[in-house]
C-alpha cells in the first residue's frame, strides 16, 4: 500500500506540477497559519471558519494543516499523491463553501464581493495529474522508492527528458 502511495517515475512531470502547487498553497497556509503575506493568522482563521463559514473546527483545523505541512510536503515530494488528494479536497471544499456564488473569475479589479472559483479549477487539475504521475524526479519519493529497488523507469516520450 505504502508503496504505490510514493511510487514515482523520474520525469520532471510530477516536479513541475508539485513546485507550483505547493508554493501557492504554502502560500496561502501561512496566511492561515501565522499571519503571513496579508494574512490573518491561526486564531482569526480559525474564527472564521467555524463562526462565518460554519465549518466544524477540525475541519478548519485540517485545512490550515494541509495548506502549510502538505504544502511542504509537496515542495520536497513527500507523499506527494497523498499530498495531492489533501489539496484537492480542500479547494473542493473552499469551492463549495465559498468560491461557487460568485462565478468563474476571480475577483482580479475588486469590483465582487469574493473570489470565483477558476484558481480551485487549476489546483484540481494539478492535483489530479500528481495523483497519476507521482511526485517524480528530486523527490523523497523517488529516493524511498529506489531505496526499496523499485524505481519505475521512464517510459515512451519521456525517455527523451534530461
Amino acid at each position: 500500500m505504502l508503496h504505490q502511495i510514493i511510487s514515482t517515475n523520474t520525469n520532471l512531470t510530477g516536479l513541475l506540477l508539485r513546485l507550483p502547487l505547493g508554493t501557492v498553497m504554502l502560500y496561502h497556509g501561512l496566511q492561515k497559519a501565522a499571519g503571513l503575506f496579508g494574512g490573518y493568522g491561526f486564531a482569526a482563521t480559525m474564527q472564521f471558519f467555524t463562526e462565518t463559514v460554519h465549518l466544524p473546527w477540525i475541519i478548519g483545523f485540517l485545512t490550515i494543516g494541509i495548506e502549510t505541512v502538505g504544502a511542504v510536503g509537496l515542495l520536497v515530494g513527500f507523499l506527494g499523491r497523498l499530498n495531492a488528494l489533501a489539496m484537492f479536497a480542500v479547494m473542493l471544499g473552499a469551492m463549495l463553501t465559498t468560491h461557487l456564488p460568485y462565478g468563474f473569475s476571480m475577483n482580479w479589479f475588486g469590483n465582487q464581493p469574493g473570489e470565483g472559483y477558476e484558481m480551485d479549477l487549476l489546483i484540481f487539475g494539478m492535483s489530479l495529474a500528481l495523483l497519476i504521475v507521482g511526485s517524480g524526479r528530486y523527490s523523497i519519493d523517488g529516493l524511498l522508492t529506489a531505496k526499496n529497488g523499485r524505481a519505475v523507469p521512464k517510459s515512451g516520450w519521456q525517455t527523451a527528458e534530461r
